[in-house]
């Protein structure tokens, strides 16, 4: 019984169940009225009558059955109903304790009851779409060894081999170059990955989904052909909403980190990140503090407006705080004017510090015209590279620049084998450790490992990445090389990865892959800003769940059968 309306003479019954709501109704005459009037919302009912045509008058068009309705003549009850801990009937946002203890109550309410059957179409669709491109669904196992792929492993311990762990599969990683090496070209499955990683809007704590790929005989073309007709069929199946590029623009990490300051960029966005430095290095700018910091090799960056002249200054200064909200230094900006004698000047708080000479530059290097309005930031490039990212989403949606209509997909490539670790100053895997450096590789520089790129890539839409994927070392004596390069002696490589490398030398075919997350692909269709949306049984923020009450204490009699001894905290 999803809602219930007493008119006095009529009681009205909204009825739900999976396909939707059937409207019945009682005349206060009938034997039942009364019991039908107490009884609790969300109780199970059986409902016997006949099915009438309504007055043209009162068609609801927002229902399937909204033409007829039940007359019921009996009713009984199949599963009786407590006070409820929040309404159904209503898609009001409520606490995520309460959500996720009662979410069997929650999945019937019907904006996340249809996410998940989304979720269900998409899958289906996805397997569908596979098999017509030519892969074979295949199954990997769950309980395998442990593997450094970035994030902790989940570990479970081995009764029958005492003191010795399985890990759950942060992903189907070696599996899935296994199965290549074992003569099978086209792979797929939709494989649940373990990571022991805090949760955030996009990534659910613990386990997710994810599109797993893998091709043998291919290049970087052929797996981003078969993924972008993938992802187009899907999201023009399932929204109607605009894809702003059906050929997916690549961009190189390098790029993506200068323009978008980061590497996921959203595309919807039409604002450019531009590096300045150089200018401010001139003897005609006399912006002491940023020259200051940029001869201490901090960089200039900025973003221009266009047409904001007439924004109040309000608007700038709004920005310059959220900026300082951040912990960034704040935003200086300006907007450039040109007198009747064809002058150019800029206008705002740090604008009397620039030559005419000098903004011309600025305009030559931004593409700026008169009218429009630079943001700077001066900072390392680590932070210059976050504040102008978020500076440059902020402001676009301040000034409602992004069309929420539209899907905008791009592939960032090109990105560094490696990369130095802020805090311990080691050389360590940017990416993936399996994946194929660039260039001939009998003449790969090792003294310079920083400057060597990888055949690895990401898909990204609106702002979102969805999959990380790579053409794939199948060299044993490069993949040592490369791990040696990381700080991994040969034995530590044999030891990690000893089912992969001994498979890779009994003749290995080229390969790649990748593996879009179907949980963000959902999101993204469903038009939800958190993952949780449209996951049918999500954890909470400490990974937990707290409809079953996991993670639970287990027996002593469990952890010795184990042989694992509890330390008490001190």
């Amino acid at each position: 019984m999803n809602k219930k309306r007493d008119h006095g003479n009529l009681l009205f019954i909204d009825l739900r169940d999976n396909y939707g709501i059937t409207q019945c109704i009682i005349d206060k005459d009938s034997l039942f009225f009364k019991d039908l009037e107490k009884t609790q919302l969300e109780t199970v009912i059986k409902v016997e009558g006949k099915v009438v045509n309504r007055s043209k008058d009162t068609f609801n068009k927002d229902l399937d059955t909204g033409e007829i309705e039940v007359v019921i003549e009996s009713f009984l009850v199949l599963g009786s109903c407590k006070e409820l801990p929040m309404p159904i009937f209503s898609d009001q946002d409520y606490a995520e304790e309460i959500r996720l203890k009662y979410r069997f109550l929650d999945l019937r309410r019907k904006k996340i009851h249809d996410n998940i059957l989304l979720r269900s179409k998409v899958i289906s669709f996805i397997r569908y779409q596979m098999e017509k491109l030519g892969f074979f669904e295949f199954q990997t196992p769950i309980l395998t060894s442990s593997s450094p792929e970035g994030a902790r492993d989940f570990l479970v311990p081995s009764r029958l081999n005492p003191g010795k762990f399985y890990a759950l599969p942060q992903a189907p990683q070696q599996f899935k170059q296994l199965i290549m090496v074992s003569g099978f070209d086209k792979y797929f499955q939709i494989a649940p990955c373990f990571r022991d990683e805090d949760a955030r809007a996009d990534r659910s704590p613990g386990e997710f989904y994810q599109l797993d790929i893998e091709m043998s005989f291919v290049e970087q073309e052929d797996v981003f052909m078969v993924v972008e007709k993938l992802l187009i069929n899907t999201f023009k199946k399932f929204s109607n909403k605009k894809i702003l590029f059906e050929k997916f623009p690549k961009i190189s990490f390098k790029d993506s980190m200068l323009r978008y300051g980061c590497d996921k960029p959203d595309l919807r966005n039409p604002l450019i990140i531009n590096d300045v430095t150089e200018i401010f290095l001139r003897k005609d700018v006399n912006f002491e503090i940023f020259k200051k910091l940029t001869k201490g090799g901090s960089f200039v960056r900025c973003i221009v407006t266009k047409d904001t002249k007439n924004k109040p200054r309000s608007f700038f200064d709004s920005i310059d705080k959220w900026a300082k909200d951040k912990g960034a230094s704040g935003l200086a900006y300006f907007t450039i004017e040109e007198n009747n004698e064809k002058v150019i000047s800029a206008k705002g708080p740090v604008g009397k510090f620039f030559s005419e000479e000098s903004l011309k530059l600025i305009m030559k290097k931004t593409e700026a015209k008169v009218g429009d309005s630079i943001f700077f930031a001066c900072a390392k490039q680590t932070e210059i590279e976050k504040i102008t990212s978020l500076a440059r989403d902020k402001i676009a949606r301040d000034l409602g620049l992004i069309d929420e209509d539209t899907f905008a997909f791009c592939w960032v490539v090109d990105y560094p084998m490696f990369e130095k670790d802020e805090e311990t100053k080691k050389i360590v895997f940017s990416h993936n450790p399996f994946s194929m450096p660039q260039g001939d590789i009998k003449r790969l520089d090792f003294t310079n490992p920083l400057n060597i790129l990888a055949y690895q890539y990401d898909i990204v839409c609106n702002g979102i990445e969805l999959s990380s994927g790579a053409i794939r070392n199948h060299i044993p004596e490069l993949m040592y090389k490369l791990f040696s390069v990381a700080g991994y002696e040969k034995k530590d490589v044999e030891k990690k990865f000893s089912g992969m490398i001994n498979a890779l030398s009994y003749g290995a075919p080229p390969h790649g892959g990748i593996a879009p997350g179907i949980d963000r692909i959902v999101m993204l269709l469903a038009n939800e800003k958190n993952i949780r949306e449209v996951t049918m049984f999500p954890m909470n923020q400490n990974a937990q769940d707290l409809m079953m009450n996991a993670p639970s204490e287990v027996a002593e009699s469990q952890l010795k059968e184990l042989g694992i001894l509890l330390k008490p905290k001190k």
